[in-house]
């Protein structure tokens, strides 16, 4: 017997389905732990991998692969220009993680996306890095994310669907980080 995935918006819909009541059989599952180790190379540029993380219960052992990043400054900002810097790799993982919250629910939803393209800005304002002003905030003191979506969803079905992003979720609500330091 020959059979074809249910695949809508590049997600294996049956799979999705089969994950979300695993889950809903054993919670423990939906736990994860993400993991990188960042070396520092010189001035403002770093390089970070990642490859173990934990989830579905265990240690994954099926990732291959070791992924590497990097991160730098212009220029400008006293870097080399070697790699994004750490706030463009920010407005990178919100982007693409609003895009596969809304691919990901819409394909759960019944919903096609035929083309979706994000642009996103981050405003900063030295001042609060420098330690100039305590007034100015360190980190963005904004960002803005632009989808041009083509679906027969409305706006507001996609933007909801946006919404169950984690890195998002990360974003728009404060998140505890603890910083040890080893000598």
């Amino acid at each position: 017997m020959i059979t074809t995935a249910n695949i809508k918006n590049g997600v294996n819909v049956d799979q999705l389905i089969e994950t979300i009541n695993a889950v809903v059989s054993n919670p423990e599952l939906a736990k994860f732990q993400f993991r990188t180790k960042t070396n520092w190379i010189d001035g403002g540029y770093c390089a970070s991998s990642a490859k173990s993380f934990y989830g579905v219960g265990q240690e994954d052992e099926t990732r291959q692969e070791t992924f590497t990043m990097e991160a730098d400054h212009p220029e400008v900002l006293l870097g080399q220009d070697k790699a994004p810097t750490p706030g463009e790799i920010i407005l990178h993982g919100l982007a693409t993680c609003l895009t596969a919250a809304m691919t990901y629910h819409a394909a759960a939803n019944g919903i096609d996306i035929e083309g979706l393209e994000a642009t996103l800005e981050g405003d900063a304002d030295l001042q609060g890095f420098l330690g100039l002003d305590e007034n100015v905030r360190k980190g963005f003191s904004g960002i803005r994310a632009k989808f041009k979506v083509k679906s027969d969803a409305s706006a507001e079905q996609l933007l909801e669907l946006a919404k169950f992003s984690p890195v998002f979720d990360v974003i728009t609500n404060p998140t505890p980080v603890t910083i040890e330091i080893e000598k």
